[in-house]
C-alpha cells in the first residue's frame, strides 16, 4: 500500500513536548517559539523528518502553524482543518484559531508584551511570512529574533533522518520539452525580471526544470534540492550525491554544476548582483544570505511556475491518456462499492484499500497523488479527512460515503472526488448534492475571456448554495501537476484566485457542501483550460475547460427538476463520453453493466 492507516498524531504527548520546548526556549531567553508546517523548501510535502509540527502538537493536517509562548500556546489552521484540529490536538494545552479570520501575527501583536523575544527558524518561513511578524512584534515593543538552529530539533529526541531517495530522469517522451530547452527559457525569463540569477527553492520547481523526479516526499515524485539559475551560463543544482546513480548524475552534469546541498548556503553569499527570488517560498534565510554577501533581491514569482502550469500538448495528451486509466479504475471501483456497501461489510480503510488495488491492475500505478480521503458518515463532513485504525468508520446503509483520491502514472497526475449513496438518501442529502452539482456545472461550462482569474469564476460554484444559506469552506479549484505536485500554483479557482487563468493550464472543480457531524458532498473532476475560440456573433473570442475527468456522477443523489435544461444536458453528455471512452476497457460484464446503468440519461 501506498497508504499507511496508523494513528500519527496523539494528542496526549502535547502537554509533555510543550513543557520540554518551552525549556529549551529558556535556555535561549526566548518568550516564546513558531512552528510551522515547513521544511526549508516551503512545499506542501515534506518529510518526516519536517514533521515539527505534527510532533510537537499532535496535528496531522497539511497546513498549520503553533506558536509556543512560555505561559500558552495557539494553534491556528484553516477552514478545512476547524474540526480535525479539535480532534487531534490537547485543547486544554493548544488553542485552536482560524488562521484566516484571526491571523497568527494579529493574535501575536495581541498577546505578546514590550521586550519579549520570539524566535523563529529562518529556513522554515519566508520573507513575506517574516516581515509580517516583525512588523506586529514591533508595534509592542517585541522582538522577532532568528534562532541559529531549531529548537524544535533540540529536544524531539527521535527525529527521523532526512531522506535520500533514489532521483531519475523524466524523459523528453513524455516532458515534451528537454532540460536545456527550459533551462534556456528561464534565463530568458531572469533577464527580462531585471535580474542576472534566480534561486529556486521550491523541488517541484526543481524537477520540472531538470526533467528530474525524486522519492523524498510522500506521494509527490520530487528530489528535495536547491538551484541557482543564471541569465547567462551554467546553473547550480545542490542535492545530495547519495540520490544520483552514475547515469543520472553524468545527464545532470550536462546541464548543470551538481553541488552538495551543504554548498548552497555560502553560494548565496557570493552571488552578488541583482537575484530573483520568489519571497512568497524562498526562506527568509535565502534572503538574508544574498543580502548579506551584497547582492541585491529582486522579488518576484518563481520562474519555473508559470511555464510549468502551461501544459505543453505532449503533457496534455499524457494527463488525457491517464485520465483514461484512472476512470477505468474508478469504474471498477464504484461498481465494486455499489455492490458491497449494501451488505454493510465494508469500513474506510476496506474502500481506500480497494480502491488502490483497482489503481494497481492497471500496471502503470507509481503512487497515489495523496492519501485517499475516504469518508464515511460524520466523516465526510470532514473536508480533509485521513482515515486511521483509530478514526475507521463502517459504511452504513442509507449514509453518504465520500472518497476523494488521485494517482500518479508516469503520464500524468490524477485528483477526483465522488460521492456516493448506499441505500436511499435523504431529501435534504439530494437537495444539497444537486445544488453542489450545478455550481460544479455551472464552473464547467463558463466562458471567459483573457484575464480572467479564478476569483471571478468562483461565485458561479457557490450561488446555488449561497440561495439556500449554504457555502464551503474551501477553494473551488487548484491548479495540477503533470507527474507532479497534486497542488500547484500559480492559478486556482478561489476567492483568493488573482492569477490570470491561461490555456493548458490543469485545475480542479471541486465544490461542496459539509454537514458538520453528519455527512459531506464534494463533486470533483479535473479540468484544462482551452485556447481563445470565436463565438457565434460575438465580439471577443472566449476560453473555457474541457474536462479531462472521466468518471459517472451518482444520478441517485440528483433531483433534476432543480436543474437547468442546460445543465441537464451537459451531464447527460458528459455520462454518454464517460460511457463511449471507458466501456470498451472493461472486461467484466458486471462492471460494464454498471457502467451503462450509471450512466443512463437523466429523467426529466
Amino acid at each position: 500500500m501506498f497508504q499507511t492507516f496508523d494513528n500519527v498524531n496523539d494528542p496526549s504527548h502535547g502537554k509533555a513536548r510543550l513543557a520540554a520546548l518551552r525549556a529549551e526556549l529558556a535556555r535561549r531567553g526566548l518568550k516564546g517559539f513558531l512552528v510551522p508546517l515547513a521544511d526549508e523548501h516551503q512545499g506542501e510535502y515534506i518529510p518526516a523528518s519536517a514533521r515539527r509540527l505534527l510532533w510537537l502538537t499532535g496535528f496531522a493536517g497539511s497546513a498549520g502553524l503553533a506558536i509556543v509562548l512560555d505561559d500558552r500556546a495557539a494553534i491556528f489552521v484553516d477552514g478545512r482543518y476547524t474540526l480535525q484540529v479539535r480532534e487531534q490536538v490537547d485543547t486544554e494545552v493548544i488553542e485552536p484559531h482560524h488562521l484566516i479570520e484571526e491571523p497568527p501575527h494579529d493574535w501575536l501583536k495581541i498577546v505578546a508584551r514590550k521586550g519579549d523575544r520570539i524566535g523563529f527558524d529562518p529556513w522554515l518561513m519566508t520573507a513575506a511570512e517574516v516581515g509580517r511578524f516583525e512588523t506586529a512584534l514591533a508595534a509592542v515593543g517585541a522582538e522577532f529574533v532568528a534562532t541559529d538552529g531549531n529548537p524544535v530539533d533540540a529536544v524531539w529526541t527521535d527525529r527521523p533522518e532526512p531522506p535520500k531517495g533514489r532521483v531519475s530522469l523524466f524523459p523528453e517522451k513524455l516532458a515534451g520539452e528537454s532540460a536545456e530547452a527550459k533551462l534556456a527559457r528561464l534565463g530568458e525569463a531572469i533577464g527580462k525580471a531585471g535580474a542576472e540569477a534566480a534561486v529556486l527553492t521550491r523541488p517541484d520547481s526543481i524537477a520540472w526544470a531538470f526533467n528530474i523526479r525524486g522519492q523524498d516526499v510522500p506521494h509527490t515524485p520530487e528530489a528535495l534540492s536547491f538551484a541557482i539559475l543564471r541569465r547567462e551560463g551554467r546553473p547550480a543544482l545542490f542535492i545530495d550525491g547519495a540520490k544520483l546513480d552514475n547515469a543520472v548524475r553524468d545527464r545532470l552534469e550536462q546541464v548543470a554544476a551538481v553541488e552538495p546541498p551543504a554548498a548552497f548556503a555560502p553560494a548565496l553569499s557570493t552571488l552578488g548582483g541583482a537575484v530573483l527570488v520568489d519571497k512568497a517560498s524562498a526562506a527568509f534565510e535565502v534572503v538574508r544570505r544574498i543580502e548579506a554577501g551584497g547582492g541585491k533581491v529582486v522579488a518576484g514569482p518563481d520562474p519555473v511556475l508559470l511555464p510549468k502550469a502551461l501544459k505543453n500538448a505532449t503533457e496534455l495528451s499524457g494527463i488525457r491518456a491517464a485520465h483514461v486509466r484512472d476512470g477505468v479504475a474508478m469504474v471498477r471501483f464504484l461498481a465494486f462499492i455499489d455492490r458491497e456497501a449494501i451488505n454493510g461489510g465494508l469500513d474506510e480503510i476496506a474502500v481506500t484499500e480497494r480502491l488502490e488495488e483497482f489503481r494497481r491492475a492497471t500496471g502503470a500505478l507509481r503512487d497515489i497523488s495523496f492519501d485517499t480521503i475516504a469518508g464515511a458518515g460524520p466523516n465526510a463532513a470532514i473536508p480533509h479527512y485521513h482515515v486511521s485504525t483509530a478514526s475507521n468508520r463502517k459504511v452504513e446503509v442509507d449514509g453518504i460515503l465520500l472518497v476523494d483520491s488521485g494517482a500518479q502514472y508516469e503520464d500524468g497526475t490524477t485528483d477526483i472526488t465522488r460521492t456516493v449513496i448506499v441505500g436511499t438518501p435523504t431529501e435534504e442529502m439530494i437537495d444539497r448534492f444537486t445544488r453542489v452539482l450545478i455550481g460544479h456545472i455551472r464552473l464547467t461550462l463558463a466562458r471567459f475571456p483573457r484575464g480572467t482569474t479564478g476569483a471571478h469564476l468562483d461565485v458561479l460554484a457557490r450561488e446555488k448554495l449561497w440561495e439556500a444559506g449554504l457555502d464551503f469552506d474551501h477553494g473551488t479549484g487548484h491548479g495540477v501537476g503533470h507527474y507532479l505536485s497534486v497542488h500547484e500554483g500559480p492559478a486556482r479557482i478561489a476567492k483568493t484566485g488573482h492569477v490570470p487563468l491561461e490555456p493548458g493550464m490543469l485545475l480542479s472543480n471541486e465544490p461542496g457542501f459539509y454537514k458538520a457531524g453528519a455527512w459531506g458532498i464534494r463533486i470533483e473532476n479535473l479540468v484544462i483550460v482551452t485556447p481563445p475560440e470565436a463565438i457565434d456573433g460575438g465580439e471577443r473570442p472566449m476560453m473555457g475547460f474541457e474536462t479531462v475527468t472521466l468518471c459517472p456522477i451518482d444520478r441517485r443523489l440528483i433531483r433534476p427538476a432543480m436543474m437547468t435544461e442546460r445543465e441537464r444536458a451537459w451531464l447527460d453528455a458528459y455520462h454518454a463520453e464517460v460511457r463511449q471512452k471507458l466501456l470498451p476497457l472493461l472486461d467484466d460484464e458486471a462492471d460494464r453493466a454498471w457502467l451503462v446503468a450509471a450512466t443512463a440519461p437523466l429523467a426529466a
